[in-house]
């Protein structure tokens, strides 16, 4: 598909391998005309500079808005003539196992942007251009982490001595900028074929909550008689369905939990989980949980929130015999509500809402959805052959729906690892562009 360089040779480094035989191998230090940390300016709101961190493109992009402001003084007594960043910049993540070794390119025409002391600069002299080999550093995360960084787990941070000495090659200025060129098309092409496709995720995802809060709130008929259920939130329903509220449907279930059963969690993204909740993952930490009784039971189609959670959608069906969170709530239904539809049906943003406004609490981190709120709530009930049917139904939507966009994610993943050969194809001259 591309052309290749009519001669190569042996790089001598195994992330290079063989190079075109024109291109030069130089360490950085030679080609970078400085290579060096931020300072550590105070932050404090609305001055006219920005400051850079590593949380500014952790997640591989350079984000100018989330770049905290800061107020400094004249530039020679904070080091700022060392840490302002300016246009073509490459930057580096320099500490931390999490973000070490990201990398961003600062095409921004302004001057009043610092790099904090966590952000190495790298900029360039007149024979090097910055994006050729910000797409070098763009695909070695690696090699900064293995190679360029020592100390512990969350402590590991950027050698820059090590970084001057890195070899990196060396085209001329003219293949440099071709090359750059060349990606910056592909890959703009590519990350548009991936927007896409997370766009069609995301449909694909308001198709599913749609079709769910119609079948919990309509049935599955188009034919149906509707009747105004007398609720303002949920407006029409069947006529042969009716609206409870939740006390007479539930009653909350307060027994301790006991040896043997495992520890189960609610999710606000999947419900209530159906294994063993890990210790390392637990409200306690690592701390092994020895006295069971402080625990509440919970048994197979019984309902559970949490009561700190509810509000954003942390309330699900339990599928086996286990016991929870203190801080939990749990609802045993009667014989006239099933637990997967009563799920279903907590789980719409509709319901979700109507358990925020009722939740008790002066900040949303403090807000709490207590027995006494939730057994006021309303619930809309079709027959119990009907609330079956619906669950069946909605669990066939939700496998259909989980496989056409487990495919997309798939096409996502397989466009990311395209765009990660093609760069690396480029800037170590396996193709000619």
């Amino acid at each position: 598909m591309f052309e290749k360089y009519s001669e190569y040779r042996d790089s001598g480094n195994v992330w290079l391998g063989d190079i075109p035989k024109s291109w030069q191998l130089k360490k950085l230090k030679t080609i970078a005309s400085f290579i060096n940390r931020g300072v550590t300016p105070s932050y404090v709101e609305q001055s006219d500079f920005r400051v850079v961190n590593q949380a500014t493109f952790s997640k591989g992009y350079f984000d100018a808005d989330n770049c905290k402001f800061t107020k400094v003084g004249p530039f020679e007594k904070i080091g700022a003539v060392k840490g302002t960043v300016f246009k073509n910049d490459i930057l580096l993540a320099s500490t931390g196992g999490g973000v070490l070794g990201k990398v961003a390119f600062f095409d921004l025409n302004k001057n009043n942007y610092l790099a904090d002391s966590h952000v190495t600069i790298i900029r360039g002299d007149d024979n090097f251009h910055a994006k050729f080999y910000y797409y070098i550093f763009s695909i070695n995360y690696d090699l900064i982490n293995g190679i360029l960084a020592q100390g512990s787990t969350n402590q590991t941070e950027l050698q820059r001595d090590w970084l001057r000495d890195l070899v990196f090659p060396v085209p001329s200025l003219a293949e440099q900028t071709a090359i750059a060129n060349f990606l910056d098309r592909k890959t703009a092409q590519i990350d548009q074929a991936v927007s896409i496709k997370e766009k069609q995720i995301e449909l694909l995802k308001e198709r599913r909550q749609i079709l769910i809060h119609n079948a919990v709130t309509r049935g599955l008929s188009l034919d149906v008689k509707m009747k105004d259920s007398g609720v303002e939130w949920i407006g029409e329903i069947p006529e042969h369905w009716e609206v409870f509220a939740n006390r007479v449907l539930f009653t909350e279930r307060n027994q301790p939990g006991r040896e043997g059963l495992p520890l189960l969690s609610v999710s606000i993204h999947t419900a209530i989980s159906s294994e063993e909740l890990d210790e390392e993952s637990n409200i306690r930490g690592k701390v092994k949980i020895e006295d069971k009784s402080n625990y509440k039971l919970v048994e197979v189609n019984d309902i559970v929130f949490n009561m700190m959670r509810a509000w954003q959608g942390a309330i699900g069906a339990v599928g086996t015999n286990g016991m929870v969170s203190p801080a939990y709530v749990v609802a045993k239904p009667n014989k006239n509500i099933e637990a997967n539809y009563a799920e279903y049906q907590f789980r719409t943003s509709i319901y979700i809402q109507e358990m925020n406004r009722v939740s008790k609490g002066i900040t949303d981190f403090r807000k709490r959805l207590y027995w006494h709120e939730f057994k006021q709530l309303t619930t809309v009930v079709p027959p119990y052959k009907e609330q079956k049917e619906i669950v069946s139904y909605i669990e066939n939507i939700n496998q259909k729906i989980a496989t056409a966009i487990s495919l997309k994610q798939k096409e996502i993943e397989k466009l990311k690892e395209y765009k990660s050969t093609l760069i690396n194809s480029a800037v170590t001259g396996k193709i000619k562009v």
